[in-house]
């Protein structure tokens, strides 16, 4: 039964987004390993979801990235983000292992949290950043 099975926790897991150069440069998504752990086989999954102000529906494609391995205290850049779509929610799933014990984290980014005003000094980055811890 499902609520038998144990769904471990990493807590020393984000995923940060930068801004770019200039407002209309794409965004670039990290992932932050700040523990001590070694995460091996990192499937990333990325889309974005919500209404115009029609108050239909909008939906972006699903991409899919994999990583073979993050190191401890290190950062993996996972890729470009528009801001023409901060307006959206914009959803990260990441699956990854940690010896053979498989863990899963979704991070969520509601619409228009995705502005310089939220980002704060992120210190593996040494950069500003949006942070989701």
């Amino acid at each position: 039964m499902k609520k038998d099975i144990v769904f471990p926790e990493y807590k020393e897991l984000h995923l940060a987004i930068c801004p770019g150069e200039t407002p209309d440069d794409l965004w670039s998504v990290f992932i932050i390993n700040q523990g001590q752990k070694h995460l091996k086989n990192l499937m990333v999954s990325s889309s974005g979801y919500g209404e115009n102000e029609k108050g239909e529906k909008i939906q972006t494609s699903t991409l899919r990235h994999f990583f073979d391995d993050l190191s401890p205290e290190n950062i993996l850049e996972v890729e470009k983000i528009d801001p023409g779509v901060f307006n959206l929610t914009n959803e990260y799933w990441l699956s990854y292992y940690i010896g053979l014990d498989l863990f899963d984290r979704r991070f969520l980014f509601v619409p228009d949290s995705l502005k310089l005003q939220n980002c704060v000094s992120v210190a593996l980055l040494q950069k500003q950043a949006v942070l989701h811890a």
